[in-house]
């Protein structure tokens, strides 16, 4: 299959196109700068030279594709604090896959977040089978894709959870809160930190992406999940033994102040399973869990 991957040099990606190149399939990857280009050509696959906005040029790609992955996602806006244009930015670039690939059948698979289903006020551990019709965030981005069903294309969507980690996680939201820790000089958590984040392995969900593309129902939403909820204040513990900075509460006015953009998200609760994913498509999570990778030391090689 020759499969379009935007967001194909970056940190999920890089297990993402790996793993389909492994499989046999051919994998053209979207990339925006020399960089990408070259980290795209060195693991093998085909370059393209564009970016997100360029809507043809995405539309183009996709046509002339066997399946697209859409990974591809404007997170230094997030960080800035500008996550509209890139809410925005991401829904334009799926209506136009939707244009492109209309009634070819072809497997579209979309990009979501567990975190959506702690901000839907669950209040238990979520499900593949829980959605949300409130407008707004990624909420409105997996909806248009899941509708995609409707229009002759077989999609599906992965759900990754707040912490996809690996080695090959360089500016998620691990390495974020070290660099917290290293600023701040203290691990933090909030409250009593019994909220619980889900986590999986980068490779874990790159092998998830290919399953989802070669034989996911139409339709299908997906977990790329490995640890169904880790405790805030572990992951904090986990942080503070491999700096040496002490662990400690910060209160839930301060969080703000203490983890910057991160501030809301420390504090959602978001168990999470991936049992119907596992029963769908015979996926196993295979490789260490959050607290484990976090103790084998590679985030921590970086001082700066």
């Amino acid at each position: 299959m020759r499969v379009f991957v935007t967001g194909a040099s970056g940190h999920v990606g890089s297990a993402v196109v790996p793993e389909l190149l492994a499989a046999g399939h051919e994998v053209v990857g979207l990339a925006r700068s020399d960089r990408s280009a070259a980290v795209l050509a060195a693991m093998g696959a085909e370059v393209y030279r564009s970016e997100l906005d360029d809507l043809g040029g995405l539309g183009a790609a996709a046509a002339a594709a066997d399946g697209v992955i859409h990974l591809a996602f404007k997170h230094d806006a997030m960080v800035t604090g500008d996550y509209g244009s890139a809410i925005a930015a991401d829904l334009r670039a799926i209506q136009t896959f939707g244009e492109a690939l209309a009634g070819t059948g072809k497997p579209f698979v979309g990009t979501s977040g567990t975190l959506m289903l702690a901000m839907a006020g669950l209040g238990r551990i979520g499900t593949e089978s829980d959605v949300t019709e409130a407008a707004g965030g990624r909420t409105d981005a997996e909806n248009a894709v899941i509708g995609f069903a409707e229009r002759g294309i077989r999609p599906s969507v992965v759900r990754l959870p707040p912490t996809v980690h690996s080695s090959l996680d360089h500016h998620g939201f691990v390495p974020s809160l070290i660099a917290i820790a290293r600023d701040k000089g203290v691990a933090g958590y909030v409250g009593e930190g019994s909220n619980r984040w889900p986590a999986g392995h980068t490779l874990d969900a790159g092998h998830l992406y290919r399953l989802a593309l070669e034989s996911a129902p139409a339709g299908s939403r997906l977990h790329a999940v490995g640890d169904e909820g880790v405790p805030f204040r572990d992951i904090a513990e986990a942080l503070g033994r491999n700096l040496n900075v002490p662990v400690v509460s910060i209160a839930a006015e301060d969080a703000d102040a203490h983890f910057g953009f991160l501030g809301p998200l420390v504090q959602l609760d978001n168990p999470t399973s991936s049992l119907q994913t596992q029963e769908l498509l015979g996926w196993k999570p295979a490789h260490p869990g959050l607290i484990e990778d976090i103790d084998e030391g590679h985030y921590f090689a970086n001082p700066a």
